[in-house]
């Protein structure tokens, strides 16, 4: 078969009246509603302006979207092909959608976060979001550089990101979030915070994993709950927080000289061979590695700073170091290793594996 008209005058498109695309909705939006989406951005996010109105039927607008797969605002029209229309009230056009969206400001995002804080506790309550949460669960937090084009952007600001590997400054907003997740439940958000483009990844985050604990003990985390991040949020405010929250923390940290006497300092002979199921690819040794070894020492980290000190366990994973002139008849006289060190007062021993 051959495309006969040129592609730049070709659109494809969903025109049958009779037809909806996107019927996985139904069932989405009838939990959405009964949990009560609607009311809660009625009672609770109220943006300003013209384009501000009508939010409780405008945002359910946008969660149909997203959760049907569009991922920008012109995608927004999916909502009004074929039937859709006589299977959903109150849909809104893409470009009413776009401006009710840019009449919003840092508060009413914080508004819509209230929204999803009481709305995940609704749906908990009505349906197996996270089994097992009883027992178990996990609240993991990062930040990302998002980038913004409008000049007008309220916190614009240019901040470091990577991508492909690669850190550059990129113009944009700084977000913080937060998912909870069990060993047999897939990660929801929990808690998301709007910051300005230059902030740090660490910036607000002791605050920040207190709310996240509290609205994973709202919707049911009744059992153990671990707070794990990565090295940027290593720090006597974090790790105090999350343990004044009564759930326990892991932070990757940094090979400082602290770090790198306490790791001198475990003997030789307490260090345990592992082997990893599936080999664990290395970016900076650019090979994959299955074979490493891992050891323990108490630690207390943070003794510089007043009554904040904190004594936990930090486990250290070492794989070793290939030498890359072995191959020109220059081998290593004693072996080198590198290290990957985690700050925790977790009792779980699988913890050892985010060590990569």
């Amino acid at each position: 078969m051959r495309l006969l008209h040129g592609l730049a005058r070709t659109h494809a498109s969903f025109d049958d009246p009779n037809l909806v695309s996107r019927a996985g909705l139904v069932p989405v939006m009838a939990l959405a509603q009964r949990a009560g989406l609607t009311d809660l951005v009625a009672e609770l996010v109220r943006p300003g302006g013209q384009c501000g109105v009508n939010a409780h039927l405008k945002v359910p607008c946008l969660v149909a979207g997203m959760a049907a797969g569009a991922d920008s605002i012109d995608d927004m029209d999916l909502l009004r092909h074929g039937a859709m229309p006589d299977l959903f009230g109150g849909i809104r056009a893409p470009s009413t959608l776009g401006s009710h969206l840019r009449s919003y400001t840092w508060g009413n995002v914080r508004q819509l976060e209230m929204v999803n804080r009481h709305l995940l506790g609704e749906l908990a309550r009505r349906a197996p979001l996270l089994p097992a949460k009883d027992t178990l669960a996990f609240i993991d937090i990062d930040a990302m550089q998002k980038r913004v084009y409008g000049h007008r952007k309220q916190g614009a600001g240019f901040g470091h990101t990577k991508i492909q590997g690669k850190s550059l400054l990129v113009r944009g907003l700084n977000a913080l979030a937060a998912t909870i997740s069990t060993p047999l439940g897939a990660p929801v958000i929990a808690a998301t915070r709007l910051r300005g483009g230059t902030a740090n990844s660490a910036r607000g985050a002791a605050r920040f994993a207190t709310e996240a604990i509290g609205t994973a003990r709202a919707i049911g985390c009744t059992g153990m709950l671990i707070v794990r991040a990565d090295s940027a949020y290593y720090s006597a405010a974090f790790c105090g927080a999350v343990r004044r929250a009564g759930a326990r923390f892991s932070v990757t940290v940094n090979m400082d000289t602290k770090i790198a006497a306490a790791i001198a300092a475990i003997p030789g002979q307490v260090w345990t061979p592992i082997r990893y199921p599936h080999a664990i690819w290395d970016d900076q040794l650019r090979c994959w590695v299955s074979d490493a070894q891992v050891a323990e020492i108490e630690y207390t980290a943070f003794a510089s700073k007043k009554g904040q000190a904190i004594t936990a366990r930090l486990i250290v994973r070492r794989v070793r170091d290939q030498d890359k002139q072995a191959a020109a008849g220059q081998d290593e006289l004693f072996p080198a290793w590198r290290y990957h060190a985690l700050f925790t007062d977790s009792p779980f021993e699988l913890i050892i594996s985010s060590l990569n």
